[in-house]
């Protein structure tokens, strides 16, 4: 593993992580009333789009940071319908 990849998974891997803190506390409170939909629907595409362009690079951090953000979020927005 190169010093590029090596940079970009750590990057990646802490602003993904960074998610955690809000799924935890969503899961365990189910409140989401002060998170917003329309930012997260533009987050969501925005990984989405990171994701693809992930893959039109063929570029690992890209892609694998965005598929664990692209989950975490996901039950964040699936919370956020649920329990408005």
């Amino acid at each position: 593993m190169n010093f590029n990849t090596i940079i970009g998974l750590a990057a990646g891997s802490l602003t993904t992580l960074a998610l955690l803190p809000q799924v935890i506390k969503v899961i365990k409170e189910k409140k989401t009333r002060d998170i917003s939909l329309g930012m997260y629907i533009m987050y969501l595409l925005g990984i989405s789009l990171w994701f693809t362009y992930g893959i039109l690079l063929n570029n690992i951090p890209i892609i694998l940071t965005n598929i664990v953000s692209m989950i975490l979020s996901v039950i964040i927005f699936y919370y956020k319908l649920r329990y408005k």
